[in-house]
């Protein structure tokens, strides 16, 4: 594998443990899980509208709606899911 196509992964990767982070910290500040899942959520969907056309968004979420029906995000629980798209 090349440099160019190891550095995605690795972005993601910091990215995640950032994530992993800000959630450890809300939990320590005594945020609800619901009010941070909320407020993750919304970040990154603003975001992703930011960068992807909109018929991109709605199929990134139609395949999280997908996972989630199929029953792989239940079958997951308690694993950290950040930075592993």
């Amino acid at each position: 594998m090349s440099d160019t196509a190891r550095m995605p992964e690795q972005e993601l990767s910091h990215a995640g443990s950032v994530v992993d982070k800000a959630i450890e910290y809300m939990i320590g500040q005594n945020l609800s899980e619901l009010s941070i899942a909320s407020a993750l959520l919304g970040g990154a969907v603003g975001l992703l509208t930011r960068s992807l056309p909109d018929d991109v968004v709605v199929q990134i979420l139609h395949n999280a709606i997908e996972s989630i029906e199929s029953g792989e995000m239940s079958r997951a629980k308690g694993d950290d899911h950040a930075g592993k798209a």
